[in-house]
């Protein structure tokens, strides 16, 4: 899939696409039935099948002190919309220049001069530009007379009833439910980092652990997971099964989140190395412990644990 930054000068075969537009944060499965509606029409018109994005996320432009709350920073969404089979990608720079772009200009300069876009697709309650003025109501409108198609993809429930969303993964996380974020997502919650040197404390007590600092990563539950690793090789992704710990460590009194993850029957050196960490079942809330020989006992059972989890 070809990644983008910028909306002007894109080659030929870029242009006059069927074009799926949103924020996208999670690439849900709500997410998904509107990028795969713009890759159906891509298909039956034979044009090219695009998605355009915003980075960062406007949300994090207009507070941009608030807490993490990404459940897909850059890299994780362009994968996970690259899995979908999209030809294109284009992360659009959200800044105050396009803020303050009416929705008018969004549509004629962005879509229609620089695009020349075939036909649009969003989620109903899509918004866009200077305070958000812009909808789908106004892309149709715009659509019939500049002559690109436009499609609203209503709201996509799951089995209960309940609408696919970016907000029901972060309060499933929060509550350490991976079944649900991964039945919302349409796959496990995953938090994509290079693994960073640490205290090698774990290395000394026989448990060594691969830290990625969270980042943009909103924080899930604190506590202990089962985990999958996964690492980039030659012949592909090779997935470890593991446990982490996500929270501060206040056995050691921490106080900056991160994720440790114990790789099962691993002895290779990854330090500054990209992996994947699947989030598979909470094992256990994060606790304080009295001293080193509770902390290995309780890692110990913790391993155990995880174990019967992955099978």
């Amino acid at each position: 899939m070809k990644r983008f930054t910028d909306f002007k000068n894109l080659p030929i075969d870029c242009q006059q696409a069927a074009l799926a537009i949103g924020n996208f944060d999670g690439v849900h499965q709500g997410h998904q039935g509107v990028i795969k509606e713009a890759g159906r029409i891509a298909s039956a018109n034979d044009v090219p099948w695009g998605v355009m994005t915003f980075e960062p996320h406007p949300r994090l432009f207009f507070k941009p002190d608030q807490a993490p709350f990404r459940l897909t920073p850059a890299e994780s969404k362009f994968r996970a919309i690259q899995d979908l089979g999209a030809d294109f990608l284009i992360s659009l720079a959200f800044d105050r220049d396009l803020a303050v772009m009416s929705p008018e200009d969004f549509i004629s300069q962005v879509l229609v001069d620089n695009l020349s876009v075939f036909h649009v697709v969003c989620g109903y309650d899509f918004t866009f530009g200077r305070r958000a003025q812009g909808n789908c109501a106004l892309l149709l409108h715009m659509g019939m007379t500049a002559g690109f198609g436009m499609t609203a993809v209503g709201a996509i429930d799951d089995e209960t009833g309940e609408a696919y969303s970016s907000t029901r993964v972060r309060d499933a996380l929060r509550q350490g439910d991976t079944a649900l974020a991964a039945a919302i997502l349409g796959r496990p919650f995953e938090i994509f980092g290079q693994v960073q040197h640490g205290d090698e404390r774990g290395r000394t007590i026989g448990f060594p652990t691969a830290n990625i600092h969270l980042g943009e990563y909103m924080e899930p539950k604190r506590g202990v997971y089962a985990v999958r690793v996964g690492m980039e090789t030659a012949s592909g992704m090779a997935w470890h099964d593991g446990v982490a710990n996500i929270g501060i460590r206040p056995t050691f009194d921490k106080t900056e989140p991160v994720l440790e993850a114990y790789i099962f029957d691993f002895e290779q050196d990854i330090y500054d190395q990209d992996i994947h960490v699947q989030l598979m079942g909470f094992v256990r809330p994060e606790q304080k412990f009295d001293g080193l020989e509770a902390l290995v006992s309780q890692i110990k059972a913790d391993c155990e644990t995880a174990r019967n989890l992955l099978k």
